[in-house]
């Protein structure tokens, strides 16, 4: 059973928000200096956070990201990427890639698997400044993934899309998936949205008999169309939140109707109540 400050480093790993992993290493060694040996005891949260996360890495000698999930685990550190054909070790906690090896594997429905990948490839770009993607088929099924994040630490925030879908080949072709978005706010606070929903099972009846290009076309035009319906609703609710709830929690101004300017504010003095009284 592990430690309490090992339970609780886990849960700091698992929690840390998007493109701040590092940073909170860094705070967690600071905090357990007498335990140095600690964050190498929980390289299981590390890899559940770097799987859940979708994490991206560069293969040495690439400048293309690969993606980082339970879906391309090949076992004991090691994932494969379709496109590239490659598999490779992953340290969890660095987030490093090593050992690059060709990978070709048989797989069932190879076809569709490189009609989905170019499909989704296309659909990354059109919608997402910069995202990485993979495709991973499985018996029975085929998982597409799609990451897209990004940080911007000068301005203090940082943010990630994930969706994970699984086509299922019979009796008809049916897809399933689940949408995540984690932005994280910390300018003066700490403000984090963390949310997700899911895409309810779609069966796409008919398409059995499409050509693997054509169905691969079919299943991005659902997820496209699941990913604007969401996009919009997230749209809504940020603006009924800054129209409603974000106004009514203090003044624009103050009573005065002017802005306090904190740089001065030794200087400020309080008037006398008469001051405010006819």
């Amino acid at each position: 059973m592990p430690s309490d400050s090992a339970a609780a480093v886990s849960a700091f790993v698992e929690g840390a928000p998007p493109g701040e992993l590092a940073d909170v290493i860094a705070d967690v060694k600071k905090l357990t200096a007498n335990e140095p040996n600690l964050l190498d005891s929980i390289v299981p949260a590390f890899q559940k956070y770097n799987e859940e996360q979708l994490a991206t890495v560069k293969l040495p000698g690439s400048s293309k990201n690969v993606l980082i999930s339970s879906y391309n685990s090949l076992g004991d550190g090691r994932y494969y990427d379709i496109e590239s054909q490659r598999s490779f070790a992953f340290d969890h906690q660095t987030q490093k890639a090593s050992d690059v090896q060709p990978y070709n594997p048989n797989f069932e429905h190879s076809d569709l698997v490189t009609s989905l990948l170019k499909s989704l490839h296309t659909h990354a770009s059109e919608h997402y400044p910069s995202a990485t993607t993979a495709v991973c088929p499985s018996p029975g099924s085929i998982t597409l993934l799609l990451v897209s994040n990004k940080y911007s630490p000068s301005n203090f925030w940082n943010g990630r899309w994930r969706s994970t879908y699984t086509l299922s080949h019979s009796p008809a072709p049916t897809l399933i998936g689940r949408i995540n978005v984690d932005v994280h706010y910390y300018e003066d606070g700490n403000v984090r949205l963390n949310t997700s929903k899911d895409v309810k099972e779609i069966t796409l009846e008919g398409r059995t008999g499409l050509s693997h290009a054509a169905l691969a076309a079919e299943v991005l035009g659902q997820i496209e169309g699941a990913e604007r319906t969401y996009q919009e609703e997230l749209n809504r609710g940020f603006s009924a939140l800054s129209e409603g709830s974000f106004k009514a929690l203090r003044r624009q101004l103050p009573v005065t109707r002017q802005k306090v300017e904190w740089d001065k504010v030794g200087g400020y003095r309080v008037s006398p109540l008469s001051s405010f009284c006819a």
